[in-house]
């Protein structure tokens, strides 16, 4: 009766035995919030997609299924609590199997396994309900990027903690280009799933709950390299969350990338490992041994604060929620169903800090990240870390424009002199002066921005006769004539030859006689 699904990047195991796990013993300390939960099927109507099991020829757009947890108020008459049975029941529709009854939920899917102990689950209640209000404060967004082919709600317990917390979580699950199955983990399947992140990327602007400039991504396994190529592509992403991302063990498929690009990797990127793979099942697995050491993209990045966490008690399964309460465990390596859930717990707290230091600006979070773990009370034994600072790119043009924008380009000599000390290498050129002053100078409503960058230009390049013709151009513009056929004469005189300035002052002096 079971469907079987190739898994990869989910290290083979056998000699499996039974979990016993519940959401109360993870116990995680759940924030002031109500957790609210929808889920529904928007289209992307630029890609087509076959539901593969129909046996067709029939193409329709692309479905993207989408969940979302928010932060809510307190609960209505018309308010449900959910179950486990409930997000289930969504596997449904994403495995593309709507009609399955869900007496066949535990036997149809690869990795849920029909043992007494997670038909216990069923029936668990979990922290989030539908039919609830959405607060209507601003709050950060993360987007998550699934495994493997895999379900939405993956890591809903997670999801509804950081809910819990002030976040909003918004995921899709991990589909092919084509059809539901990715084609094994290519370069194709990683800008595919790249794609639908940036679809709901596009989604979160329907929603007023949401602040559009704290923007996270997360992952687990095969989403995290989907993500680090979104994050080359979308410079509003602030901060990436990887739960054992598979860029770490397939950084050849990112490289293969169009946009693999690491200069625009610069954001606050966390890594969470599993632990070291004993080396009887590397052997027995056919797994390399690199594989419990080798970190390309992190030895790689230059640009961003990067952190490196191993947990010791976690293998790649349980950083999701069905692995912790759904998977077999491999008695030759897993840790105890009891340390199995208190590292899950801590993955939860530790990517929690993270968000809300990046995400919230909180900066008595940022000293604890900063911080050895163990002044936190937190063992050597469960985690190990490594991280490392940015190596700083040169401040350029581009910067000290950032900076004249959000000052209105107002005061811009001074702001040059102060920016010249602490950056000596810094270089305007002339050429890029004379663009930005046209361009702001033709709106009507900079047109006193665009002077001032022209000031700041003959400060640097006072013998540039095109500086002064441009310069006039923009007084003519402003009809302000007076000034325009003084900076016309001065660009004449520093270039006689200055066809443009020769034509202008005739017309304007002709003007001027038939005003007179």
């Amino acid at each position: 009766m079971r469907i079987t699904t190739v898994i990869i990047f989910v290290f083979f195991q056998l000699y499996l035995i039974n979990a016993q796990t519940s959401l109360k013993e993870i116990n995680l300390d759940f924030g002031k919030y109500k957790v609210g939960f929808k889920h529904y099927t928007s289209i992307d109507s630029t890609r087509t997609y076959q539901i593969g099991n129909e046996f067709n020829n029939q193409y329709i757009y692309r479905p993207i299924p989408i969940s979302v947890w928010y932060p809510a108020s307190i609960n209505n008459k018309n308010s449900k609590q959910l179950s486990i049975l409930n997000y289930l029941e969504i596997l449904k529709e994403e495995e593309e199997w709507k009609d399955l009854p869900n007496s066949f939920l535990l036997d149809w899917f690869s990795y849920l396994w029909n043992t007494p102990q997670n038909q216990a689950h069923l029936s668990e209640k979990v922290n989030a309900f539908t039919n609830i209000l959405a607060i209507k404060n601003k709050f950060p967004v993360i987007v998550y990027a699934p495994s493997y082919e895999a379900s939405s709600i993956e890591n809903f317990t997670l999801f509804e903690y950081l809910a819990s917390n002030g976040f909003v979580v918004i995921s899709s699950p991990s589909r092919g280009t084509d059809t539901r199955l990715l084609e094994g983990g290519s370069t194709k399947d990683v800008e595919t799933q790249s794609r639908d992140v940036e679809f709901l990327l596009k989604e979160i602007h329907k929603y007023e709950n949401i602040d559009p400039n704290k923007i996270a991504l997360m992952s687990f396994s095969f989403g995290g390299l989907s993500n680090v190529i979104t994050a080359m592509k979308n410079k509003n992403i602030k901060a990436i969350v990887s739960l054992d991302g598979t860029e770490r063990y397939r950084y050849a498929v990112l490289e293969k990338s169009p946009y693999f690009n690491l200069d625009k990797f610069d954001i606050p990127y966390i890594h969470f490992a599993q632990k070291d793979i004993p080396k009887k099942v590397l052997i027995s697995d056919k797994i390399p041994d690199e594989l419990n050491y080798e970190f390309q993209l992190y030895d790689s990045l230059k640009h961003s604060f990067i952190y490196s966490y191993k947990f010791h008690d976690l293998s790649h399964s349980y950083f999701s929620s069905f692995g912790v309460l759904f998977a077999n465990r491999d008695k030759r390596q897993d840790k105890s169903d009891k340390k199995i859930m208190s590292s899950y717990k801590l993955l939860s707290e530790q990517t929690l800090q993270f968000l809300t230091a990046t995400l919230k600006n909180n900066q008595d979070v940022k000293i604890m990240i900063e911080e050895n773990l163990a002044k936190h009370n937190i063992s050597d034994s469960l985690i190990s870390r490594r991280n490392k600072k940015p190596i700083q790119k040169a401040f350029d043009y581009t910067d000290f424009n950032d900076i004249a924008y959000y000052q209105d380009y107002q005061n811009l000599i001074s702001l040059y002199k102060k920016t010249i000390i602490k950056h000596p290498k810094l270089k305007l050129e002339e050429s890029m002066l004379n663009t930005l002053g046209l361009r702001l100078s033709f709106n009507p409503l900079k047109i006193e921005q665009g002077i001032n960058v022209f000031l700041l230009a003959l400060y640097l390049y006072p013998t540039s006769a095109n500086l002064y013709d441009s310069l006039a151009e923009v007084y003519l513009y402003k009809k302000d004539y007076k000034n325009a056929i003084t900076n016309f004469k001065k660009s004449l005189e520093l270039n006689p030859e200055n066809q443009n300035a020769i034509n202008r002052l005739k017309h304007l002096e002709n003007k001027k006689s038939i005003e007179d």
